[in-house]
């Protein structure tokens, strides 16, 4: 990508747009997450509009969060409009992106779908997903956060899928559905790692 649409370069430079509703601690999550995706993209060796890139979306993707559902569910489709209260944000933000002009559909993906997670994911997606997940300032299982983060980003495979299985026990334990994009997400990293397997013993058998 050579260049980002001005409302994603103004939010990795840290000027959100007008119709953020976002408070000041969730403010304070969103840089956290921003400051994990742009380390762990530089890390990575992607270019300098790809750290931005990443940057934004950990600025964006909880840019609505704070706004009541009564005032998201009707920005939505049908379908999604049926999602639980507390995951309207990601959908109602790309509708509020494309209207200002954002084409770039990886990063529209992963904001819309970084709480449920998607098969659809590009690495930015999956890196999205995880650090809203692993950013330092949540309280829940601090300590095995904190060791999953030390392995990011050079075994971010292993970490998607630990944290990927952790959000879906979660929501198990708790009683809650699994969105069909969860399941999907699910089934194709499990199925990467059958892939792998397969390759592996391929290999030892040549």
């Amino acid at each position: 990508m050579s260049r980002l649409h001005p409302l994603l370069e103004a939010a990795a430079a840290g000027t959100l747009p007008p119709w953020t509703r976002a408070g000041e601690s969730r403010r304070a999550h969103m840089e956290r997450v921003a400051e994990l995706m742009e380390r762990w993209a530089g890390r990575m060796g992607v270019d300098a509009v790809e750290v931005r890139r990443w940057r934004a979306a950990g600025l964006l993707h909880d840019v609505l969060r704070d706004a009541p559902p009564q005032e998201l569910r009707p920005l939505l489709g049908p379908e999604e409009a049926k999602l639980p209260d507390g995951i309207l944000h990601g959908p109602a933000a790309v509708i509020r992106l494309r209207d200002e002009g954002v084409r770039d559909e990886g990063f529209l993906l992963a904001i819309g779908y970084h709480t449920l997670g998607h098969p659809g994911f590009d690495l930015l997606g999956r890196m999205l997903f995880a650090a809203d997940f692993l950013e330092p300032g949540r309280s829940w299982k601090r300590e095995w956060r904190g060791e999953l983060r030390g392995r990011m980003p050079e075994e971010y495979p292993e970490v998607v899928r630990t944290v990927a299985g952790a959000r879906i026990q979660r929501l198990l334990a708790d009683a809650r559905p699994l969105e069909a994009t969860t399941v999907g997400f699910w089934n194709l990293l499990m199925d990467e790692v059958t892939g792998e397997q397969e390759e592996r013993h391929g290999s030892l058998e040549e």
